[in-house]
């Protein structure tokens, strides 16, 4: 259940900013160049500095920050674990923010949600089931049947190499078959990309680079709801990596 939730609100909403979150926190003061705290009345993310836009700001990705313009804000709350908040945006319809992350948006969700499923799907034939447990890669490498596949979230390449530098490491040491890093654009999410790591244990080889299984064409003659960015095209394209990402994750890889 939510706290404090409010529906259908325009600007501004009350709701005390967590401080811990360390996430929108801070807005740049055009007028003399220091850093000011956001107005305690605003939703968390959404600038005092420039009114109506919500700006997400975090350490992760320090010096930068991607704003949209805010029509109404249709839901903010507290659940039992997270900030919660849903506005209307200008130009990518509906926007989900937890904790003041930008985590979709009803225009480019079809990036992320539509690679990370058929990225593994389409690399193999006839799968029967997708397994996730925990603690993650050993345990799925232990869940998953030979020349089993598996697809997770993998970071920016812009922004956190040294953490994909020591996914790929861990990976290599636990996944005898392929082992691959892709990625995709989606422009809400901190420097516009999201990557992929997929990998396979060991048994019959899977070439990740190369779909196998033509879910496309299928998906395309019998789904009422056709996909809008996957296609095999792209599906290759996803692991052509710029040579600076390329050098280190090759060099894990091996």
């Amino acid at each position: 259940m939510a706290e404090e939730a409010g529906t259908g609100t325009d600007l501004p909403v009350k709701r005390a900013r967590e401080e811990e979150s360390g996430v929108g926190s801070e807005a740049v003061n055009h007028n003399n160049g220091a850093a000011v705290e956001e107005d305690a009345a605003l939703p968390q993310g959404v600038s005092a500095v420039i009114p109506g836009w919500f700006s997400e700001i975090s350490p992760m990705w320090p010096g930068e920050a991607h704003s949209l313009k805010v029509e109404k804000i249709l839901f903010q709350g507290k659940s039992d674990y997270q900030n919660v908040m849903v506005f209307q945006s200008s130009t990518y319809g509906k926007v989900l923010v937890l904790d003041g992350v930008i985590q979709l948006t009803e225009r480019d969700e079809c990036a992320y949600q539509e690679m990370i499923a058929h990225l593994p799907l389409c690399s193999i034939k006839n799968p029967k089931k997708e397994l996730f447990e925990k603690p993650f890669f050993e345990s799925v490498a232990k869940a998953l049947r030979p020349g089993g596949v598996v697809c997770t979230q993998a970071e920016s390449i812009w922004l956190h190499m040294h953490i994909i530098e020591d996914i790929v490491s861990n990976c290599r040491e636990i996944f005898k078959g392929s082992v691959n890093y892709a990625w995709t654009t989606v422009p809400t999410y901190p420097s516009g990309v999201i990557g992929f790591m997929l990998c396979s244990t060991g048994g019959p080889a899977v070439d990740f680079k190369h779909p196998v299984n033509p879910i496309e064409a299928d998906e395309n003659a019998q789904s009422t709801r056709p996909l809008k960015f996957y296609n095999a095209e792209i599906h290759s394209a996803a692991f052509c990596l710029p040579s600076f990402a390329k050098k280190v994750i090759e060099t894990k890889s091996k």
